[in-house]
């Protein structure tokens, strides 16, 4: 089943044009990535998702409608955690419930269950500070899939954190996708990191951007698991080319 299409997607602020004849789609329970160089528009193509831009041209189909009618489809988790910091991380975990108008007594009966799952347990009621920055990203995931949306929109969740972690993330995410199967939508500039997590990848132009090249991971899951070396020549074969194509656009 087809969850997101996108057909024909064009966007322009005035006399720049950012999206030219963007399309792309997501069946339910894939993962799939945008890729592609700075400024070319990754950010935009989210903003029209959720509604804080509009389109120039095209349109956006979710479930076979209108995305109009399906304003409340995604779960989106941005580049930086924004956690409060005031809120305990319980009460950071809940608040995206709390604000659609569930009261913070069922929202956190609905959220305590998860810390452990998310590798967060005994720090309910922490802040944020006293978390490291993989432990943040991992809260800020939880906030974002706890409102059970159908599908979830990452913008380079791990983009702001150390190589290290950012690559233990990823295993972690990986993993926490093998066991729920969330329909996922990635924005990111980092190639390994599209190949490790995805089902497929979109790779875009500079701006105006347009899809130049869309990609099938056939890399066997888990991941992290499988990743033999016949598997891993593959994956770099495959991290070559994408990085060969975006580097000659």
């Amino acid at each position: 089943m087809i969850r997101l299409q996108l057909q024909s997607v064009a966007k322009s602020f005035g006399s720049l044009e950012v999206l030219r004849d963007i399309s792309l789609h997501v069946a339910e329970g894939e993962f799939v990535s945008v890729l592609g160089p700075s400024g070319a528009g990754k950010t935009t193509i989210f903003n029209l998702l959720t509604g804080a831009e509009q389109l120039s041209q095209g349109r956006i189909i979710f479930d076979g409608a209108p995305l109009a009618q399906a304003c409340d489809a995604f779960a989106f988790m941005p580049q930086r955690d924004a956690l409060m910091p005031w809120r305990r991380m319980i009460d950071n975990a809940t608040l995206g419930l709390e604000v659609q108008g569930m009261s913070r007594k069922d929202a956190r009966k609905l959220a305590e269950p998860l810390f452990k799952e998310f590798g967060l347990a005994g720090f309910e009621q922490a802040y944020p500070a006293e978390l490291s920055g993989g432990m943040r990203q991992r809260a800020a995931l939880l906030r974002t899939v706890i409102q059970q949306r159908k599908m979830l929109l990452l913008d380079e969740p791990f983009g702001a954190l150390d190589a290290l972690t950012r690559a233990s993330m990823q295993h972690w995410l990986e993993s926490m996708w093998q066991s729920h199967r969330w329909t996922a939508l990635l924005i990111t500039h980092d190639v390994r990191e599209a190949v490790y997590l995805s089902d497929r990848i979109y790779v875009l132009s500079a701006r105006p951007s347009r899809v130049v090249h869309e990609v099938t991971v056939d890399l066997p899951r888990p991941r992290r698991d499988s990743l033999h070396k016949n598997a891993l020549e593959k994956a770099a074969v495959l991290e070559a080319e994408i990085l060969d194509l975006l580097l000659n656009l």
